[in-house]
């Protein structure tokens, strides 16, 4: 007589413990972290005062502010402000010059700073690599105020520049270029002046990042017999590819800041139609003629754009599968 057993199976009894929710592992995360949430505290209150606060100020382009009386007793205008602003002449010369220094900036920005890193990456001379870095640098520590003034002596009349042209016999003695006075010069003054001040304090994440490459590679294209040029092309710059996009959408953000400082202090009478940007005409047409809700709505249009710019920017990479933001 077989003797056939049955088998059961029963449900593992085994309990697992659950999985706190996500405010529950917060909270722990929290309290794990306190001493890092006690360090961000001033910057915090910071970031508050100084820039979401200020944000309040915006209700002036929406009024024809007084300054004499309360806030509940200003009259609102609407949006009359920036009718009138996009309607002057000077603030859309003013934003055709801030696009195109932005966009000079932003091109000789990216390019002499990558080609530099790449240039020094190949050094094999460690003193002179060193002292190149060191005189790159340096420019980025003297102040726009040292700064024009040394590009307006050298750029003056009896300057050096002048002075390297006639002894190349370019020009002849009496024929001195006013630089300064080429209005339609300005932007590749103001482009060379930049990539001087800037281009070795920029080249320092790049040189970052190249150092973050697995050396392997540069060993095995140059055993495959790569030169110096397809190891650039092939292993570095892909190697920095991310930090180059991130960098640039985060400068696509910032193409109506084309600075101040060069600006005001380069810029004079004879080159105004092309060296007056936003900034400069906010203080000018706004602050120092007490029209403060022209200047905030000025103000309030550089803000958004630069806000629309830098999401589009980032959704665009997005869509293209390349490194982003956020």
């Amino acid at each position: 007589m077989e003797n056939n057993t049955a088998l059961s199976t029963s449900p593992s009894t085994s309990t697992s413990k659950p999985e706190p929710g996500g405010l529950k592992l917060f909270f722990k995360k929290l309290v794990s972290q306190r001493m890092l949430v006690l360090m961000s505290v001033p910057f915090v209150i910071w970031l508050f005062v100084f820039k979401y606060v200020p944000v309040w100020g915006w209700t002036i382009a929406f009024q024809d502010y007084q300054p004499s009386l309360a806030f509940k007793d200003q009259q609102w205008v609407g949006f009359s402000h920036f009718r009138s602003l996009f309607s002057e002449d000077r603030f859309l010369i003013a934003l055709r010059n801030t696009l195109a220094m932005s966009g000079i900036n932003l091109v000789l920005g990216f390019v002499t700073a990558v080609s530099l890193a790449l240039l020094l990456n190949e050094v094999r001379k460690v003193a002179f690599k060193r002292v190149v870095q060191t005189v790159s640098y340096l420019p980025h520590f003297i102040s726009w105020v040292v700064a024009a003034g040394i590009i307006q002596t050298m750029l003056a009349p009896d300057g050096v520049v002048n002075e390297l042209l006639k002894a190349f016999g370019m020009i002849e003695k009496g024929q001195e270029y006013l630089f300064l006075g080429k209005a339609e010069w300005f932007w590749g003054i103001f482009g060379a002046s930049s990539v001087w001040k800037d281009v070795g304090w920029n080249t320092i994440v790049y040189l970052a990042a190249i150092s973050s490459i697995d050396p392997a590679q540069y060993e095995a294209a140059e055993m495959d017999g790569a030169g110096r040029l397809r190891r650039m092309w092939y292993i570095t710059l892909p190697g920095i590819k991310p930090v180059i996009i991130v960098l640039l959408i985060m400068n696509i953000g910032y193409l109506l800041e084309s600075g101040f400082e060069p600006q005001y202090l380069l810029g004079n009478g004879m080159n105004v139609d092309y060296s007056e940007n936003i900034d400069i005409f906010v203080l000018k047409y706004g602050l120092q003629q007490f029209n403060f809700p022209l200047a905030t709505a000025a103000g309030m249009f550089k803000t958004v754009v630069s806000f629309i710019l830098l999401f589009s920017a980032n959704h665009i990479a997005k869509r293209l599968g390349q490194d982003r933001l956020f």
